[in-house]
């Protein structure tokens, strides 16, 4: 798509990351904090507010789009995903200011070279819960792309919504056994005006299936409130319950788990921390929500 290096409105583009590193090393490391994020395109104001808090906390940002194919289980999915790249550097455009910004949109070849294959990770055992029972390989693919993509840009921060906790835990691990200098800053979850958690592939939804998809979060609100004065196991059957009421819904799991561990829990402790983990389908779009519940 681009030979090197472009300017698009006044966005400096990379298609390489020789070409990349090169320019960060020379021009902007020795002088300025780089904050980054991370996306495969498709950009939403969910990725703006990664991207706002970046420059706010860094002098300069840098975003890579990049639908990676490693992470796919399911090469229809892999397919379908959008690729408009240079759209979404125009909407960055229109929240950032491009003397602070770069953007790397690379093609397979310049991540991968002949061989396009995630490498094999081990994260504590975050990896084989919830998305990782579900989508076997996947994190294998972001821990791929992810090392490549720290080591490329050398970044003082990287941005990672909540939305994808599960994700976020991970990356966090897999700096630690990288032994990265990087600090992973996870940041809230931004929503539609009605509750829904905001992704890429709320897209796919019509007009009536998205306001409907609020459901999601508002289960999850009542389950946070009905959890401070009840059972692990009680909140599970309340959100089981309220979802066989809703036909249009397929919930494919809702697990509490520690925040630390993911490991799924049966009892409440002290002191220990717990998130609710929500999978649910409407009009065949999978979607993914959480929350954070206090015991008191």
């Amino acid at each position: 798509m681009f030979v090197g290096t472009i300017m698009l409105k006044n966005v400096m583009i990379f298609d390489s990351h020789k070409l990349l590193t090169e320019y960060l090393n020379n021009h902007i490391h020795s002088k300025k904090t780089v904050g980054f994020v991370p996306t495969m395109g498709a950009l939403h104001e969910g990725h703006i507010s990664l991207m706002k808090q970046a420059i706010s906390e860094c002098d300069h940002l840098v975003v890579s789009i990049f639908v990676n194919p490693t992470q796919f289980d399911n090469r229809n999915d892999l397919d379908k995903y959008p690729r408009t790249v240079e759209k979404d550097v125009l909407f960055i455009k229109e929240h950032i200011d491009p003397n602070k910004l770069t953007v790397y949109a690379p093609s397979v070849e310049d991540v991968y070279g002949n061989n396009t294959a995630a490498k094999s990770y081990s994260y504590d055992g975050l990896e084989n819960v919830m998305e990782g029972a579900n989508r076997p390989g996947h994190f294998d693919g972001v821990g791929t792309i992810l090392e490549f993509l720290f080591k490329a840009v050398t970044p003082d921060k990287a941005f990672f919504g909540e939305k994808d906790f599960q994700q976020l835990q991970i990356v966090k691990k897999l700096v630690e056994k990288l032994g990265l200098d990087l600090n992973i800053i996870g940041c809230p979850i931004k929503r539609e005006p009605h509750g829904l958690a905001m992704s890429s592939r709320n897209e796919q939804l019509s007009k009536t299936a998205r306001e409907k998809a609020a459901f999601i979060n508002t289960t999850l609100l009542k389950a946070q409130s009905y959890f401070k004065k009840n059972s692990i196991l009680k909140t599970q059957q309340l959100v089981h319950d309220l979802f066989k009421k809703e036909p249009d819904f397929t919930l494919e799991y809702f697990t509490i788990t520690s925040e630390e561990t993911l490991h799924p829990v049966t009892r409440k402790y002290k002191k220990h921390h717990y998130r609710g983990f929500i999978v649910a389908r409407i009009e065949g779009v999978r979607l993914i929500d959480n929350i954070s519940l206090p015991q008191n």
